[in-house]
């Protein structure tokens, strides 16, 4: 799609718009080797497009929502061969899990190449909510639902807080909504067993701002616009062309493609592809 070069310039970081059509009045910006002006306008996916003969490079950053379904690895990649999340996913390059689940467990990951992000929102010192709906065996007692909210130890090290809520008691199984901001290895599971209470299901459906609503399991979708800047609003980062040229420009000049509308994936038809 062609848009203005001022606003193309803007999005891969190289200033503001005004900024931009200064030089493009220069005489320093080109469009496949012709000397731009003012009005001009270029398609970043078919048009080599250079400042002072050096070329704009656009990458594009992805942020993709998946419903893991149960069976799957949460690792992009697995030595016994077992099938994992980015099979699920067909796009092509690297991409970083964001809020692993056991095999057993379902619902909400995110898949980003965006490292930075994707570190803010998994290191356990940034505390990043996330939500689950948990099915545990029987019905626990006030006092069991109160040493899981306080605090209980585990593994030598007492967990932090968690907010719990009873959503249904009133059959084999009791279905709790838990919130909680830390992440240790099968926390929810090794908790709920050691009050008598065995995990049967656990479908994770938030983390941070993102919200996994009706998504089907076992598909995907790249976020919207909207849900990316919030994503950087609870991570505590820029966007990727602040974080890249606010303090100092680097050699090459690196700007992203933005997030559109949602696209949908179809896991029956993907190709493995390993991160």
């Amino acid at each position: 799609m062609q848009e203005r070069l001022q606003k193309l310039l803007a999005r891969a970081g190289v200033g503001s718009r005004r900024k931009n059509e200064e030089l493009i009045k220069a005489g320093r910006v080109a469009v496949n080797g012709v000397v731009a002006t003012l009005g001009d306008s270029a398609d970043p996916n078919t048009d080599t497009i250079t400042l002072d003969n050096e070329q704009i490079r656009f990458q594009k950053y992805q942020y993709i929502m998946l419903n893991k379904p149960k069976g799957i690895i949460s690792s992009t990649d697995d030595e016994e061969g077992r099938e994992t999340v980015r099979d699920l996913v067909d796009v092509e390059g690297h991409l970083f899990t964001v809020g692993r689940l056991d095999k057993q467990s379902e619902g909400l990951i995110l898949l980003t190449n965006d490292g930075e992000l994707a570190h803010r929102m998994t290191h356990p010192r940034y505390g990043h909510s996330k939500e689950y709906h948990v099915w545990v065996e029987r019905r626990p007692s006030h006092e069991d639902l109160a040493r899981w909210r306080n605090g209980i130890e585990l593994d030598g090290q007492k967990t932090l807080p968690v907010k719990i809520k009873v959503l249904d008691d009133s059959g084999y199984a009791t279905e709790l909504l838990i919130t909680m901001r830390e992440g240790r290895k099968r926390q929810i599971r090794k908790v709920a067993a050691l009050l008598g209470h065995p995990v049967r299901k656990l479908v994770r459906q938030k983390i941070g701002p993102l919200t996994l609503k009706d998504l089907e399991s076992g598909k995907w979708r790249e976020l919207t616009e909207r849900e990316v800047k919030s994503l950087y609003k609870t991570a505590k980062v820029g966007s990727p062309q602040e974080r890249h040229f606010g303090k100092k420009k680097p050699k090459s000049i690196r700007g992203q493609e933005g997030s559109g509308r949602p696209r949908r994936g179809n896991s029956n038809k993907s190709k493995k592809r390993r991160g």
